[in-house]
């Protein structure tokens, strides 16, 4: 998908998470790269009204906090592996607020964010899923504050704050 809606981390849990990935490149195994994020809607196009509505409606939540604490693998992808959060009322309802913006506005939705199908996680692995898992189970859990919501394009790299 071209253009992801997506929760930046706090630096603490960033570095927390980049040492996860580190611990699995140190191994010889695929790790993700790039800042830890995790999306929240995947589109083929946001338009400047979806934008605006989604600034908006981000007005009206309080970005809350995190817990990344389950390894799994991603919904239809069996080759990464993921560190998935508790889904609480307080992430579902910003997550809602993204949704119910984009609503009608943006073409191309990726159905694995739409509510009912969303599992909120971070990228460990990006191959090799059990031998990720057994170098880094258990796993402790990472509080990850939310900072911002943007706007990501993934054929540019240009990266547009939303909110707070």
């Amino acid at each position: 998908m071209p253009a992801i809606v997506r929760f930046r981390l706090d630096p603490a849990a960033v570095r927390e998470l980049t040492a996860l990935r580190a611990r699995l490149a140190g191994a010889g195994l695929p790790a993700a790269t790039g800042v830890p994020h995790v999306t929240v809607a995947a589109a083929g196009t946001v338009p400047r009204g979806a934008r605006e509505a989604l600034v908006a409606e981000l007005r009206l939540v309080a970005l809350p906090a995190l817990w990344l604490a389950t390894l799994g693998s991603r919904t239809g992808d069996d080759d990464a592996l993921v560190l998935a959060a508790v889904t609480d009322p307080e992430v579902l309802a910003v997550h809602t607020a993204v949704h119910d913006a984009l609503a009608g506005r943006v073409r191309g939705a990726h159905a694995a964010h739409l509510p009912g199908s969303w599992l909120p996680h971070v990228v460990l692995a990006t191959g090799r899923p059990a031998q990720a898992f057994a170098l880094l189970h258990p796993v402790p859990p990472v509080r990850a504050g939310i900072l911002a919501v943007e706007l990501h394009d993934t054929r540019t790299g240009a990266t547009e704050h939303l909110a707070p």
